[in-house]
């Protein structure tokens, strides 16, 4: 399409890549290396929110005549974060303490335009409620699937969802790392055309 501004998905990750492929073929990616611990008292959608609008931010003077994505994805077991586990046995500590209980993912995504600094952003919750495993089912599912730079240990869009009893989501994008719906109506409103 003709005039359309330019993109960039502030991200390293291949998921987020592969899934903005999806609605918009013409972007750029780069990494926005920025602190991602939680401040304190911050709650986990707030974390989310504050995460994806630094990602985007970080990268405004490299880039200071685009629209910048950045999203960012906290997932909770209670009062718990499960950050991306590095290692087998992290995997399997993880998937261990989620077994048969319902994990909340919240996906924030944020359009910021860098020449204007204008910004929107929108936040989605994903429910995914777990099945009861066995230990033999989470060794098995680890090795195959090997999750450890995922966000609860495992991969939706892998072998990960035969883990699963249910998910209870608006946007199955989300879970993976993007959420694809509140992303198009963001881009939208930003100038940017899918369609």
């Amino acid at each position: 399409m003709k005039n359309q501004p330019k993109l960039v998905l502030a991200s390293s990750s291949v998921f987020r890549k592969e899934l903005l492929k999806k609605i918009y073929s013409n972007f750029e990616a780069a990494s926005p290396d920025i602190d991602e611990a939680a401040q304190e008292n911050e709650t986990p959608q707030s974390l989310a929110t504050r995460l994806a609008y630094e990602k985007a931010s970080a990268l405004s003077e490299t880039f200071p005549d685009h629209i910048i994505i950045g999203s960012d994805q906290v997932a909770m077991l209670g009062d718990t974060q499960l950050t991306k586990p590095g290692s087998h046995g992290k995997c399997v500590e993880q998937l261990s303490l989620s077994s048969g209980k319902i994990i909340t993912f919240y996906t924030s995504v944020c359009v910021l335009n860098s020449k204007t600094n204008v910004f929107s952003s929108d936040l989605d919750t994903c429910k995914v409620h777990m099945k009861q495993l066995s230990t033999e089912e989470i060794e098995h599912y680890v090795l195959r699937d090997k999750p450890y730079g995922c966000a609860a240990a495992f991969k939706s869009e892998g072998l990960g969802i035969v883990l699963f009893e249910k998910i209870e989501a608006d946007d199955p994008n989300a879970l993976v790392g993007l959420p694809l719906i509140k992303l198009t109506k963001l881009l939208s409103n930003m100038g940017c055309k899918v369609l």
